[in-house]
């Protein structure tokens, strides 16, 4: 009986081997592929509108996609997704990574979030558990902000405090200890 040779699968690229082929592109070269990249999906032109600071508001589409997912219209049947609400910090964060805006969509998120409880009630641990992890990375990114960048973001992360009294499961009494801190979790 012959001996099966087995092809083995070639390895998937890295960005090692798109950087070789990117080094022969021209500048003309390098700008058709950003355009195709821009023209191929909407996170691409997220992408660089951020990074590149164009636009009114370059925090817009980001918060648009945390208030989809984590305060879903309910009456459309939509539904929450906690992980594709903080992708959208994610994809900001490596798009420009700038402190006050990232500190900015994490107070969005616990406003959104805690608006979302407050006005429709919600059972779910899991939710309220995000909600606290991302209060203190809110307070953190608050935190690390000058004084007057910090100032406002506080008393929104505090009107959160507030609202989250009425859920229960110790949500409000965690986020005093949090606030009272200042270190988050």
């Amino acid at each position: 009986m012959a001996k099966r040779v087995s092809k083995q699968p070639a390895s998937q690229p890295t960005w090692t081997d798109v950087k070789r082929q990117l080094a022969d592109f021209d500048k003309a070269g390098l700008l058709a592929l950003v355009q195709d990249l821009y023209a191929a999906n909407k996170d691409n032109q997220e992408f660089l509108h951020a990074r590149l600071g164009l636009g009114e508001d370059v925090l817009k589409p980001y918060k648009e996609r945390i208030d989809r997912w984590i305060a879903p219209d309910i009456f459309r049947k939509q539904t929450e997704s906690i992980s594709k609400a903080k992708q959208a910090i994610s994809d900001y964060r490596k798009a420009v990574g700038d402190a006050a805006g990232l500190a900015e969509l994490m107070v969005y998120y616990c406003e959104r979030a805690a608006g979302f409880c407050n006005a429709y009630g919600n059972d779910d641990w899991g939710y309220y558990s995000s909600l606290l992890s991302m209060f203190g990375q809110a307070v953190r990114a608050a935190n690390k902000l000058p004084a007057d960048g910090r100032e406002g973001l506080v008393a929104r992360l505090d009107r959160v405090r507030v609202t989250s009294h009425k859920f229960g499961y110790g949500v409000g009494e965690e986020m005093d200890s949090i606030l009272s801190t200042g270190a988050g979790e």
